[in-house]
């Protein structure tokens, strides 16, 4: 490939929309363009990039018994009828209707559809067990897309799905995946992915993992442990609250504390503690505005993925309205009104003397003790962990919290799927049994982000070789000199023939800065430039894009000398893989 043929213009000034460096970078170096909120297409660099990206994941995929098909992405909503989340899925789902009236979705997950394809096939136990995988565009109508391919509305997905007879098969199968997936990212060139529990969300199942790299950018918050190897998602993560509790136990008052409806102006004007304050968060239920109350210490933060896990449905922020039975700004747990549905978290567990809202306009409680004054008080885990937390696996307060981003996840998704519908087989004894399923994704074009994310510097991405969009990068930096043109010409023209991915800068009349910051934005591992003074001492000068080589070559030592140092920087990248398990 010649630059001076290649579509997509690099420039120098950063985009002001770009508020990461990967979108940044992308877009300045001509990777790809915006076409709407969330959706872009892709340049033929970029294009070159996630196509090898699938490769790796088709080969890891293939090596673990996979096999690929593709589904539609336009499905019939009946599919989703059959699962029950046509309903229960909120707006990301895009609903249409077509033009007999038929309603439709723009598939953003294919459970239902893997279920579809093979549930009259794999009706005997014979046929089990077995995986299918796609690498298919999907939909998914965002709410705040951003950072430009990290978060998006139309993205590339594997996604694959694997059906058992057993919950051991499947979990034999989930760690086969589990060090597939790890192989994926070392290949890509980011080892230093880690896997942390999560959440299942609108996924099902009961078991999970997400695959994060650990950056600064990310929009997952990680929490980690700095004394032994527990890693969990925020959304997933235990709060466990420390036993040994301070405090008297008092009288219950009702005290009038005019104008203070935060946790703060309460406790400023009762001169109390944060810590002996319980915080009323309220939501509503998305299938009939019923009021969700949750309660939480004053100075923790309500986990809305473990609220609306136990509460078994949708829920949204609450508009509380004079003519409703909570008194916003003054809600607490005592006397609180019977039509609304409440949870106290485990941060109150023990507190003697708590204050709270009166639930009566401009008056809160003292002293309020949930064990006395509750006719049954039950704790549940609705709270976001915090720094230096304890934690739940070592029970040592050495919680720590990174942000990250999602690369990978999978599930095990259990009968969620079969069971709803209908998808049986025969067992060996003649009975009728759901599969077992487990569901494996990988974002492609998020992966590609990510791993500039991670590999740049101030000019541009420092693509890893496996994925790069070339290998080798020739600068000819005086096409007009006709010594240098034939040199250049001649060496490109080698490392075609040798099978080397190429891209040569043969442009007339642009200045070596000019040309030096283009190469640097489209990130290329090792790059040859040609020029009229090293080829005064016969040579030309090879250097890697992360600047830990930088050699004069003599010209016809050049061929084998870019041949050995591709062949050392695949190396390093394998050395991090780890080998396949019986």
């Amino acid at each position: 490939m010649k630059v001076s043929k290649l579509i997509g213009s690099r420039f120098k000034e950063r985009p002001a929309d770009c508020v990461i460096d990967s979108h940044a970078l992308m877009v300045r170096g001509g990777y790809m363009k915006n076409v709407g909120n969330g959706i872009f297409s892709e340049f033929p660099t970029l294009k070159r990039i996630t196509a090898k990206i699938e490769n790796i994941i088709r080969q890891e995929m293939d090596a673990i018994d996979g096999q690929e098909v593709l589904f539609p992405v336009v499905l019939p909503a009946d599919l989703w009828d059959e699962s029950g989340r046509y309903e229960s899925v909120g707006s990301e789902l895009l609903r249409f209707t077509d033009r007999n009236d038929s309603k439709m979705v723009l598939a953003m997950t294919h459970e239902e559809a893997a279920v579809h394809l093979v549930r009259e096939y794999a009706q005997s136990y014979t046929k089990y067990p077995f995986m299918i995988y796609q690498i298919q565009r999907k939909f998914r109508d965002e709410a705040r897309p951003r950072a430009g391919m990290i978060r998006v509305r139309e993205f590339t997905m594997k996604d694959a799905y694997s059906f058992h007879t057993s919950q051991e098969d499947l979990e034999r199968y989930y760690n086969k995946c589990y060090d597939a997936y790890n192989r994926i990212f070392a290949r890509a060139g980011i080892p230093e992915v880690v896997t942390v529990a999560s959440d299942s969300g609108m996924m099902g199942g009961n078991i999970s993992h997400e695959y994060m790299l650990l950056t600064p950018v990310g929009e997952d918050s990680i929490v980690l442990c700095t004394e032994c190897d527990y890693r969990a998602n925020m959304e997933a993560a235990e709060n466990k609250i420390d036993d040994n509790v301070s405090g008297e136990l008092e009288e219950l008052q009702c005290i009038e504390t005019p104008d203070c409806k935060t946790i703060e102006d309460v406790c400023k004007f009762l001169k109390s503690d944060v810590t002996s304050s319980c915080k009323a968060v309220v939501y509503q239920k998305n299938a009939d505005d019923t009021f969700v109350v949750a309660f939480v210490r004053g100075d923790y933060e309500v986990n809305e993925t473990k609220l609306r896990n136990l509460v078994g449905e949708e829920i949204h922020p609450a508009e509380i309205t004079e003519e409703d039975c909570l008194v916003a700004g003054y809600i607490g747990p005592y006397d609180i009104a019977k039509e609304a549905e409440f949870y106290l978290d485990v941060t109150l567990k023990g507190i003697p003397s708590l204050v709270a809202g009166a639930n009566k306009e401009g008056y809160h409680y003292t002293g309020l003790n949930l064990e006395r004054d509750l006719e049954k008080a039950e704790y549940v885990d609705i709270s976001k962990i915090q720094e230096g937390s304890i934690c739940p696996c070592c029970g040592k307060k050495a919680i720590t919290i990174q942000r990250g981003i999602e690369v990978g996840n999978i599930f095990q998704l259990g009968t969620k799927y079969t069971e709803s519908m209908g998808m049986q087989y025969t067992d060996e004894n003649g009975k009728q049994q759901y599969p077992i399923m487990g569901c494996y994704g990988i974002g492609v074009g998020r992966l590609a982000a990510s791993i500039c994310e991670a590999h740049h510097d101030d000019f541009g991405p420092i693509w890893p070789i496996s994925i790069a969009p070339w290998e080798v990068h020739v600068c000819c930096l005086r096409a007009d000199d006709e010594e240098t043109k034939q040199t250049a010409d001649k060496l490109y023209q080698d490392l075609l023939n040798a099978g080397v991915e190429v891209i040569y800068d043969d442009r007339e009349g642009i200045r070596p800065g000019a040309m030096f910051s283009d190469a640097d934005l489209l990130g290329v591992p090792i790059r040859v430039v040609v020029s009229p003074r090293n080829l005064k001492e016969s040579c030309v000068e090879i250097t890697t894009r992360d600047k830990s080589v930088k050699e004069m070559v003599p010209v016809e030592e050049a061929m084998a000398f870019i041949q050995n140092l591709k062949n050392d920087l695949y190396q390093k990248i394998q050395d991090k893989v780890e080998p396949y398990k019986e």
